[in-house]
């Protein structure tokens, strides 16, 4: 399979091969299986997505959809309606969660006072526990979080799966088509949260020690089977 990777990511943080390489481990791919694209330069043609089986919207170090900081980010916006529009396969996470509640006409706010840093006591909705993605899981479940933006107000239609303390919307579905998108990092461990954190600390806290950072973590191992089963889901309606 092939997987199309929307990535907002400075030249020369080496995060951008990070990001590739936990998305293949989580996939259970190689990783030339994942295709990366730099959406600082804008977003692809959506004809580049003939070829792939689906996309992939990944994190951000340093933009935000609050603060509309990420360049061409309206035709970013146009790309995933339309890819919304064709029923394309996508899971998209954090930042790319993000982007998608904005695409569909969701709010996003700046909320610093709940944001999330390291671990999140995730639990299902109703909607989350009959979903043929999120139901296998269990009911409450660790995550791997990192975000100071977050979904005030879902897009209309799009369903919430998921919520915790801090945010009422930690996993969206857009009923009918197979694309997910998680507030959380389903493609990130324990030990890549921990480093994801070094990486961007001038973004998240300067002032933590490793041991203060550590006690923030948990393992995510329920959370950690989401893109495996993604990818299990759209090879079984390939061979259907």
């Amino acid at each position: 399979m092939r997987f199309l990777l929307l990535q907002a990511r400075n030249p020369g943080d080496p995060v951008r091969e990070e990001e590739v390489r936990q998305f293949a481990a989580r996939l259970e791919l190689p990783e030339s299986a994942i295709h990366p694209w730099d959406l600082l330069a804008g977003p692809p043609e959506p004809a580049r997505l003939e070829g792939y089986d689906a996309l992939l919207v990944g994190g951000s170090g340093e933009y935000d959809v609050s603060k509309q900081n990420l360049p061409h980010l309206e035709a970013t916006l146009a790309f995933l309606r339309q890819v919304v529009e064709e029923k394309f396969p996508t899971f998209a996470s954090c930042f790319g969660f993000q982007l998608l509640v904005a695409a569909l006409g969701g709010e996003v706010i700046r909320d610093e006072e709940n944001a999330e840093v390291g671990a999140a006591w995730v639990c299902l909705t109703e909607a989350g526990k009959k979903d043929e993605l999120f139901g296998a899981l269990p009911g409450c479940f660790w995550v791997q979080a990192g975000h100071k933006d977050r979904a005030s107000r879902k897009p209309e239609g799009v369903l919430n799966l998921a919520y915790s303390e801090k945010a009422p919307y930690q996993a969206l579905r857009v009923p009918g088509a197979p694309i997910w998108a998680t507030q959380f990092h389903p493609g990130l461990t324990e030990e890549d949260t921990f480093r994801r954190f070094k990486r961007y600390a001038a973004v998240y806290a300067t002032d933590l020690t490793d041991e203060e950072i550590r006690a923030r973590l948990k393992p995510s191992p329920e959370a950690n089977t989401l893109l495996r089963r993604f990818r299990a889901i759209l090879e079984a309606r390939k061979a259907a």
